[in-house]
This record gives C-alpha cells, sequence and structure tokens, in this order.
C-alpha cells in the first residue's frame, strides 16, 4: 500500500505516493476506503461479490490537478453513499484535450450497504491539499513519524478530511 493517514487537530490526514498521477488517485481512493472501514467492514470487502462499471469525470481544460483530485475523491464518497458502490480498486485514463480533462475510471466495487463503517467522511477539504509531481532524485520528506520519506519521481498528495 502507498497511503499513509497523519493526524491533525480535528480532522484526518492522508499522503500518498504513486508513480502516475493516474495511480495516485487510484491509491488516495483505496487509502481513504480503507480508513473508513470498521475491521469487520475490511473482511466484508473480501466476502463480497465485485461489481464493475464505468465513472467518468470530466473538467474545463484549465482545471488543476488538485481539483481533479479532491473531485474524485468526493465521486467515490458520493458512490458509496448515494450509488451504493463501495470502491475497491480501478483503472484510470487522463484525457487532457483541447477544451477538457476527461477522467475516465473502470471501477472495481461492492455494495456499499454490507460494509460496516466505523468512521464517516463529511468532505474532502482543500485545506493544505498539496498535488504535486516530483523530479527524479527530489527527495520528499514527512514530518509525521508514521509517513516515510519520498524520492522521486513520481506523484504525491496530502488531503484532509473533515470527519
Amino acid at each position: 500500500m502507498s497511503a499513509w493517514m497523519w493526524p491533525t487537530t480535528a480532522d484526518v490526514g492522508m499522503r500518498v505516493f504513486a508513480p502516475s498521477f493516474e495511480q495516485l488517485l487510484i491509491d488516495s481512493g483505496y487509502g481513504m476506503q480503507q480508513y473508513l472501514l470498521s475491521e469487520k467492514g475490511a473482511m466484508m470487502t473480501n466476502q463480497l461479490p465485485r461489481h464493475y462499471g464505468e465513472w467518468v469525470l470530466s473538467f474545463d481544460s484549465q482545471t488543476d490537478r488538485a481539483i481533479m483530485f479532491t473531485t474524485f475523491l468526493e465521486e467515490i464518497l458520493y458512490n458509496a453513499e448515494v450509488q451504493n458502490q463501495w470502491f475497491l480498486d480501478g483503472k484510470i485514463s487522463v484525457t487532457f484535450e483541447t477544451d477538457a480533462v476527461v477522467i475516465h475510471c473502470v471501477v472495481t466495487w461492492v455494495e456499499a450497504r454490507y460494509i460496516e463503517r466505523e468512521i464517516e467522511i463529511k468532505a474532502v477539504t482543500r485545506h493544505q491539499l498539496c498535488v504535486e509531481e516530483v523530479p527524479s532524485n527530489a527527495v520528499i520528506s514527512s514530518q509525521w513519524e508514521t509517513v516515510p520519506t519520498f524520492e522521486g519521481p513520481g506523484w504525491y498528495a496530502d488531503v484532509i478530511f473533515d470527519i
């Protein structure tokens, strides 16, 4: 796994490292979902029938990747709460067109109503949000004991969840 939680005063933060922006989205979604689960809920995700679907998010061509990142995580929360689709994994492609950016995700999910949760995320915040590409040999250090240092190339994100 490449997602680690870090504490804040009233909420919870997460740092994610990945080799590509697409994988950063997937690992962030997975890390967020794992944080929400109770111990029983974590076991249930392996026992339920898997379903597959497509989620498509479209953005204006000028949209910053940090906004795409938070919107993708919000989409995961929405699908769990409204569409009964608990995100497990996915494969993403991002297409940059002249007037739009399209994130196409083929997702694996289970029925959310069967998943026991320990925590609820009310919102994906933009407070201290950071989504950045890390050049080769650049090092991203951590101020949190439980979060490792990362050396580029790749991508990293810091996000805070309102719980």
